[in-house]
């Protein structure tokens, strides 16, 4: 019989996007959790009948998986702070001091 292959790709590409995402209040959070949980789940299968999979797939599906879990927390790192900073300083200010630097780098650059 032959052995399956897991296939990393759609795991690194979340995970990717995710923290590409995360310049937007932490919200890659929602796609590196997708990526992290469908690495968790084919591993899952593996664990489940190792013979029916191959080592190395095995190996990069938990490599995916870790790369997966880092961004995950990055994200909700930056989540949690920019909760943190709207509860502290409010959204108008963050609003504000965001329209302040657009002004001074486009100033910058004329």
């Amino acid at each position: 019989m032959e052995q399956q292959k897991l296939n990393p790709t759609i795991v690194y590409v979340l995970a990717i996007l995710g923290l590409l995402c995360c310049c937007i209040g932490g919200s890659g959070f929602i796609l590196a959790g997708i990526a992290f949980f469908i690495a968790q789940s084919k591993l899952k299968q593996a664990q489940a009948a190792p013979e029916n999979y191959d080592h190395d797939s095995v190996k990069a599906m938990n490599t995916a998986k870790i790369v997966a879990m880092v961004i995950l927390i990055i994200n909700i790192a930056y989540l949690i702070f920019t909760i943190y900073r709207i509860s502290t300083v409010g959204w108008d200010e963050m609003m504000e001091q965001s329209r302040e630097m657009m002004e001074q780098y486009q100033q910058q650059n004329q």
